[in-house]
C-alpha cells in the first residue's frame, strides 16, 4: 500500500513494502528515480541490518555462522503503518522467524518522513527490546534522477565547500561488494565532482570519516536540483556500472561492508554500530 503526504511544493509518496521512498515531486517535477529495473528495480530503499555485504555473506556471532544477502532484509518486507497526519508518516518492523535465520537480534526499527516548506526529513529508529547488546548497520540508498553526461555533484562540510579532494575507498573487482583496502581520490574542482558512467566503473564510492555532511546534485548550469544533508560518518555515491543509468544514488550511512578475508564477529565490524538492552538509536537525513 502506498501512503501519500503533500504541500504548496512538494508531494511525497511511501510504500509500507520497505518503507520506500516511490516519489518525490518539486514543483512538478519528479526528483526520485522510478524503478526502471533495465537499469535498477529500486527506488530509495532502507539498509537494514547491513549495509553492502558481509565477506562471503557470512556474519558470526556466539558460535553461529548466518548468511544474508547485500544490504540487508528489511528492504523487502512490509512494515506496518505506525501513524500518519497531515506531514508525518512512520512506520514500523520487528523482526519475526525468518530474520532470526539471517540475523540473530531482536529489534525494533521505525522509519519516519516529515514533509516541510524546506523538503523531507527522513527519520531512522532502532530499539533494542531484548536483554543483549544488538550489533546493526544502517544506511539509505536514494537514487535521484539526472544526466550523468551533464550533471555533477557538490561536497560540504559544516556548510562550507570541501576544498581539496575526497579520500574514497575501492570496492574489490571480484563481485563480493566488499573494500579491497586500495583508496583514490575523487578529484574536485571548487568542491565539485564531474558525474560520468566511468566513475563508478569500480562500483560505489565509498567515503569515510566525515569528509563531508552535505552533497548537492547540480544540473549542467551549475544550478542545485536538490541536495542530501547528513550526520553520518560515512556515504556513498552510486550508480549501476556500465549502464550510464540516468540516476545517481546519494547515500547516508552508519555501516559498510567487510573488508575482504574480515572473519570477526558482528560486534568487531568497522562502522557497526552496538545498542544496549533497552535502548534507541535514533537518526535522520534531509532532502531538501
Amino acid at each position: 500500500m502506498e501512503y501519500k503526504l503533500s504541500n504548496d511544493t512538494y508531494k511525497l509518496t511511501v510504500s509500507d513494502h520497505g518503507a520506500e521512498i516511490r516519489s518525490f515531486i518539486k514543483n512538478g517535477k519528479e526528483l526520485m528515480w522510478q524503478a526502471d529495473p533495465a537499469f535498477w528495480k529500486r527506488t530509495s530503499p532502507v539498509l537494514f541490518p547491513l549495509v553492502g555485504n558481509y565477506f562471503d555473506k557470512k556474519s558470526r556471532y556466539n558460535g553461529k555462522t548466518y548468511e544474508m544477502s547485500q544490504h540487508g532484509f528489511a528492504r523487502d518486507m512490509d512494515f506496518s503503518l505506525l501513524n500518519e497526519s497531515d506531514d508525518e508518516l512512520w512506520f514500523e518492523l520487528k523482526d519475526n522467524a525468518d530474520t532470526k535465520e539471517k540475523y540473530p537480534f531482536s529489534f525494533i526499527l521505525q522509519i519516519g518522513y516529515k514533509l516541510s516548506a524546506e523538503g523531507l526529513k527522513i527519520f531512522w529508529t532502532v530499539k533494542n527490546p531484548s536483554e543483549e547488546v544488538i550489533y546493526f548497520s544502517i544506511g539509505g540508498h536514494p537514487a535521484f534522477n539526472c544526466d550523468l553526461n551533464k550533471d555533477s555533484l557538490k561536497f560540504y562540510k559544516n556548510n562550507e565547500v570541501v576544498s581539496g579532494n575526497l579520500k574514497v575507498n575501492v570496492i574489490e573487482g571480484d563481485g563480493s561488494g566488499c573494500l579491497s583496502g586500495r583508496t583514490k581520490d575523487a578529484l574536485l574542482r571548487d568542491g565539485k565532482l564531474v558525474l560520468s558512467k566511468e566513475l563508478f566503473d569500480e562500483d560505489a564510492l565509498i567515503i569515510e570519516n566525515y569528509q563531508a555532511d552535505a552533497v548537492s546534485l547540480l544540473n549542467l548550469l551549475g544550478e542545485e536540483v536538490l541536495k542530501v544533508s547528513f550526520d553520518a560518518p560515512l556515504f556513498g555515491i552510486w550508480s549501476p556500472t556500465g549502464k550510464n543509468a540516468p540516476f545517481v544514488c546519494i547515500e547516508p550511512w552508519y555501516g559498510r561492508c567487510d573488508r575482504v578475508g574480515f572473519e570477526g564477529d558482528l560486534s568487531q565490524r568497522e562502522y557497526g554500530n552496538a545498542l544496549d538492552e533497552g535502548k534507541s538509536f535514533e537518526v535522520s537525513y534531509v532532502i531538501s
